[in-house]
């Protein structure tokens, strides 16, 4: 089918809750209509359909299969109902996907006998392409190694070199899915509006893109609405018109929504956070399965939509990027990175960017704070007192042991840093560039920078200042190494964070107890939480 050059009648959205509405950007082709769960965009979607109601076109797989005669009479698309009332016997389809197979089957029927009495006539009458045809062609390229028989007026699938067929309703519901678009867009009218109700259900991530760009390639034509929730989905349509439904007043009938600007230079984290986002959001390192930071931040942070990107640069650009666009999404948003090595000067500026940052050197250490351990030793039965005793000494030894080497380590830093800054000026000539790295190493002063940290850390253990060598201890193994889980009653380090995190899910006392230690390590007041233990008796 050629591509229309009809031009669409403007198509005004819904209404805001302030009277106004917006207009439907001329040049959109296929519209993404997302939001989280509940937040009215079926009540949207129908709404502009009312608005339309001559050249919409409905689809939705879940009806289609599932839904039987009784049930959907009326939610079906009436100019499909329309052409399926014509079928003999069409009283007998239970279901919206058995009427399109007796409509591709009639068809079918009808362009042969047609084909036979022009055959006669004019015995050079070419054979004319079906709807059928196109639904054949269209299921081989999803499913190369597929096949669609027709015996006895009856649809046959056949897999790979198995000659064998099988009955549709053998099919899997993806694969009934993918039949059911295949067919319905073809009755689709011409330049019309199709709207498509969950497009991703049923179906694999690995077909829900070709299967869609496959159905948009059929009918270029028409202009495509798509309401969803799935943020994959939603990012498989690349140029597509985004409208962002956040609410729904159900009193005066009117939304809370947004047209997203065009993506630009914006990643796909951050787009698809505005897109899911009804909290502000906050940016962590890590991922979503295995770092503790994404099992910790969520428990403690809850007014926030927490989302991993991996590294400390991700959140930092990501944070820098979503706050860029406040004007637009109305959410104040921030990142969290680890502290590392980290001076109190670079530990300024990201906060003023809106990047949080520990008091302590990694997220290993935030779960080694004193009220942290304090209250896992409690909730087991321990004395939190000793407990913590044996772990802040354990901790100190640890420390005391390589502190040359984390002296060394935190000396390379700065002076990397230092390095990085410095360099990154414009000179004249080489002779300016190579004069200024020459006078350079006076200014680094490795060794000054490193006995000085050497003079700084012996006095964090000779005070027993627990805190600050937690500020600047950075040792993945520490939690094992200083046999916390043991002495609070627990198998290993994993069983340890476990607890901390079955603490924090079960929203008591004590989660409020690791809740107020966490905020306190960010700087972030919270109010006092009052007698938590045994040790502030």
């Amino acid at each position: 089918m050629k591509t229309s050059t009809f031009e669409y009648p403007p198509i005004i959205l819904p209404p805001k809750a302030d009277g106004t509405s917006d207009l439907l950007p001329s040049d959109s082709r296929h519209v993404v209509i997302i939001g989280a769960n509940g937040a009215g965009k079926s009540r949207f979607t129908e709404k502009l359909i009312t608005s339309i109601p001559d050249r919409a076109f409905r689809m939705s797989a879940l009806k289609a299969i599932y839904a039987h005669s009784a049930d959907y009479h009326g939610s079906i698309d009436p100019i499909f109902a329309e052409a399926s009332e014509k079928l003999p016997m069409s009283g007998r389809f239970d279901t919206e996907l058995e009427r399109l197979f007796g409509l591709l089957l009639q068809e079918e029927m009808l362009s042969i006998v047609n084909y036979k009495v022009r055959h006669a006539l004019s015995p050079e009458t070419p054979i004319e392409n079906t709807k059928l045809d196109d639904v054949i062609k269209a299921w081989h390229d999803i499913f190369p190694d597929n096949d669609i028989l027709i015996e006895s007026g009856r649809f046959l699938f056949r897999r790979g070199d198995d000659e064998r067929g099988y009955s549709a309703v053998k099919l899997s519901d993806g694969e009934r899915a993918v039949l059911y678009y295949l067919g319905a867009i073809l009755y689709a009218p011409r330049d019309g509006v199709v709207f498509v109700d969950s497009p991703e259900i049923f179906l694999h991530p690995s077909v829900m893109q070709t299967l869609w760009n496959k159905i948009e390639s059929m009918r270029p034509d028409c202009l495509f609405f798509y309401t969803t929730h799935d943020l994959e989905f939603a990012s498989s349509r690349v140029g597509a018109t985004i409208v962002w439904v956040r609410d729904y007043n159900a009193a005066h009938v009117t939304w809370d929504y947004d047209i997203l600007p065009p993506r630009g230079g914006i990643s796909d984290d951050i787009y698809l956070a505005i897109i899911g986002a009804r909290k502000p959001v906050l940016f962590i390192e890590g991922d979503d399965v295995h770092s503790i930071d994404a099992k910790l931040y969520p428990l403690v942070f809850k007014e926030y939509t927490v989302k991993a990107l991996g590294s400390c640069d991700k959140v930092i650009e990501a944070t820098r990027t979503f706050n860029d666009l406040n004007s637009f999404h109305h959410l104040d948003s921030h990142g969290i990175v680890d502290r590392d090595r980290r001076e109190d000067k670079e530990v300024e500026y990201l906060r003023n960017k809106k990047i949080m940052v520990p008091d302590v050197a990694e997220i290993e250490n935030i779960l080694m704070l004193e009220e942290i351990v304090r209250t896992v030793a409690s909730h087991n039965g321990k004395n939190e007192n000793k407990v913590f005793t044996k772990v802040k000494n354990s901790i100190i030894e640890q420390f005391r042991l390589e502190l040359k080497q984390q002296a060394l380590m935190h000396t390379r830093h700065r002076i990397k840093r230092l390095v990085e800054y410095r360099i990154d000026g414009k000179f004249p000539n080489i002779n300016s560039l190579e004069q200024h790295v020459a006078e350079l190493y006076k200014e680094l002063d490795p060794r000054g920078k490193y006995d000085r940290l050497c003079e700084r850390f012996h006095y964090f253990v000779k005070t027993g200042d627990y805190a600050s060598i937690l500020k600047v201890f950075n040792r993945k193994s520490m939690i094992s190494a200083s046999n916390v889980a043991a002495m609070c009653g627990l198998r290993n380090k994993d069983e340890y964070i476990r607890e901390v995190i079955s603490i924090l899910r079960a929203d008591g006392r004590e989660a409020d107890r690791i809740r107020h230690a966490v905020m306190k390590c960010f700087g972030i007041p919270t109010e006092n939480k009052g007698d938590y233990g045994e040790a502030e008796k």
